[in-house]
C-alpha cells in the first residue's frame, strides 16, 4: 500500500466526518488538553528543525481524527536515543533499547520513540529482535490500522500505510497484516481488540473476529496484571454494556471471566427481573453507568449477583426462583476473582463488602432508625446506593427505596453530631471501667440508643453508663 498524505483541509474534513461523541470536557480539562497538544507538537517542531523526521502516532492520531481529545501523546521520528537526550533538557530513558525516551515538560511526559521494526515474538507479548527502521516499517509493527495512522502537525499531514483512514471512516477495527501474526506477537491484542472495538463504538472486521475466536486460549497466557488493566478500561461508562457483549460473542469472557459464563443461562423470576437472565441483568446496569463513577461501581455491578447461578433454586409448590445466600456466597467469590485479577487489596475488600450487603437496601424503609444510620454511615454506602439504584434501573425500574435513601442520606447529613460516637473506650476507662467484652458490649449498646436519638449528648451518655455500671455492680 502506498503512503497517503492529506493536507490540512482534507485532513479537517477526514476528522469531522469521523466525528464520534464524547463526554463534554470541564474548562480546565480543556485548557490542560490544548497545552499537552502544543508541547506535543513543539517537540515534532524541534525535531524536524534538528533535521529529523517526527510524526505523532497511534491512539493520539485516531482520537484527533475522531474529534476525542487525546489522553497523551506519542511521538515517533528516526533520531536515537542519544540524539533525543541532546535535544532536550529533561528525559528519562524508559526503553533505551527499544529506542524509547520519555521527553518531560513541566509536570507532563512525552513518549519518544525511535522508529523500529520487530521479530521473534517468542513469549506471546514481547519480541527478541529489535532493529531501528523508518516510519513505514514502524506503521506495519503496530496492532490495528486505526491505530497506525502517522500525523506530523507541523506541516500538517496525515500518512497513511496500512490503511487505517479507511477503517476509521467505516468504523471498523482490523489488523495490520494477518491477524494470526499480530495476535501471535502479543496474545494481550485479543483482549485490545475487543476494548477499541467497545471503546470506539467500532465493529470488529470479519477476519479479525474470527482470528480472536480461534486463538482466544492464548489469552491465559497473559499477566493478571495486563488483563485486569485492559478489563478496567474495557468496562469504563459509556461502553461497559458493549464490552461485556464483545467478551462473550469473542468467548474471550469464559476465559478472562469464567464465572459470568454461568449467568448467561441463570433465569431470574419474571416478577422482579422481566429483563430475563442474570446476564441481561448485568449488561442493563453497565449500560446505565453514570458517565462520571466510582472506577469500582462496575465491578460492583459485575460480581453484585456472581454467585446467583450457584445458589439458584426452584420453589416445588410456586415455581418461584430463589438464591438464597448469594450475596454472602458472591463477597467470596468477588474477593477471589479480584485478588486473582490483582486488584489492590483495598478494592477486593471495597467490592466484597458492597457485594455482602447489597440485599439489605430492600428493607431500608422498614429498619429501624439506629440499624438504618449504621446502614447511611457504612464507609461504603455511596458505592452501594449507586449499585442498588443500577439494580433497580436494570431490573424492575422503580425507585422508592433508592429515593427514599437519598433523603435519609441527606436528613443525616444535617446532623454531624450522630456520625462520631458520643464515648469511646478511652473514655469509659476514665470512669473506671475495665478493658474486655463486657465494655465492648456496653459501647455497642450505647452506640445503639445514639443511633435511635435515645442519647444526645456526651453528658447523657455518661450518665447512662454510669447507671448502667451501678446496676451491674453487686451490693
Amino acid at each position: 500500500m502506498t503512503g497517503l498524505c492529506f493536507r490540512r483541509t482534507i485532513f479537517l474534513k477526514a476528522a469531522l466526518s469521523l466525528r464520534a461523541p464524547g463526554v463534554r470536557l470541564a474548562a480546565n480539562v480543556k485548557t490542560a488538553a490544548t497545552s499537552n497538544r502544543q508541547i506535543a507538537t513543539d517537540i515534532v517542531r524541534r525535531l524536524r528543525e534538528a533535521g529529523f523526521a517526527a510524526f505523532w502516532v497511534g491512539g493520539c492520531v485516531r482520537d484527533f481524527l475522531l474529534q476525542r481529545e487525546p489522553q497523551d501523546y506519542d511521538i515517533a521520528t528516526d533520531a536515537r536515543p542519544g540524539q533525543v537526550e541532546k535535544l532536550f533538557k529533561r528525559t528519562i530513558a524508559v526503553g533505551r533499547k527499544f529506542g524509547v525516551m520519555v521527553v518531560v515538560e513541566g509536570k507532563q511526559q512525552f513518549q519518544v520513540a525511535t522508529f523500529r521494526a520487530e521479530s521473534d515474538y517468542q513469549d506471546g507479548r514481547r519480541p527478541s529482535q529489535v532493529s531501528f527502521g523508518d516510519a513505514r516499517a514502524d506503521a506495519e509493527r503496530r496492532d490495528f490500522t486505526v491505530n497506525g495512522l502517522f500525523y506530523d502537525p507541523v506541516s500538517e499531514t496525515l500518512n497513511d500505510w496500512v490503511g487505517g483512514e479507511a477503517d476509521l471512516r467505516a468504523r471498523i477495527i482490523r489488523t495490520i497484516g494477518a491477524p494470526e501474526e499480530r495476535f501471535a506477537e502479543d496474545h494481550l491484542r485479543l483482549l485490545r481488540a475487543v476494548r477499541f472495538a467497545a471503546q470506539l463504538d467500532f465493529q470488529i472486521e470479519a477476519k479479525t473476529f474470527a482470528a480472536i475466536k480461534e486463538l482466544v486460549p492464548k489469552i491465559e497466557a497473559i499477566s493478571a496484571e495486563r488483563i485486569r488493566e485492559e478489563l478496567q478500561k474495557l468496562f469504563q461508562p459509556p461502553h461497559a454494556a458493549r464490552g461485556l457483549e464483545l467478551l462473550r460473542e469473542t468467548n474471550l469472557m469464559a476465559h478472562v471471566l469464567p464465572e459470568l459464563q454461568a449467568t448467561l443461562t441463570c433465569e431470574q423470576s419474571p416478577d422482579y427481573h422481566p429483563e430475563g437472565n442474570v446476564f441481561n441483568h448485568l449488561r442493563l446496569m453497565l449500560s446505565q453507568l453514570p458517565a462520571q463513577c466510582d472506577p469500582l461501581l462496575p465491578w460492583a455491578v459485575l460480581m453484585h449477583d456472581i454467585a446467583k447461578p450457584l445458589t439458584a433454586s426452584r420453589d416445588a409448590v410456586t415455581g418461584s426462583i430463589h438464591f438464597y445466600e448469594h450475596e454472602k456466597i458472591g463477597a467470596r467469590m468477588a474477593e477471589e476473582i479480584m485478588t486473582r485479577l490483582r486488584f489492590p487489596r483495598r478494592q477486593s475488600e471495597t467490592v466484597s463488602s458492597v457485594v455482602r450487603h447489597h440485599m439489605q437496601f430492600k428493607d431500608a424503609p422498614q429498619m429501624r432508625k439506629s440499624t438504618l444510620r449504621r446502614l447511611l454511615l457504612r464507609p461504603t454506602f455511596p458505592l452501594e446506593l449507586e449499585l442498588h439504584k443500577l439494580d433497580c434501573l436494570g431490573s424492575h425500574g422503580r425507585l422508592e427505596v433508592y429515593d427514599f435513601l437519598v433523603r435519609a442520606a441527606e436528613e443525616l447529613q444535617r446532623q454531624p453530631q450522630i456520625r462520631p460516637p458520643l464515648l469511646k473506650g478511652n473514655d469509659l476507662i476514665k470512669l473506671g471501667f475495665k478493658p474486655g467484652p463486657a465494655m465492648g458490649a456496653l459501647l455497642a449498646e450505647l452506640r445503639e440508643k445514639q443511633l435511635a436519638d435515645e442519647i444526645k449528648t456526651r453528658s447523657d451518655a455518661k450518665a447512662w453508663v454510669k447507671t448502667k455500671r451501678a446496676a451491674t455492680v453487686p451490693s
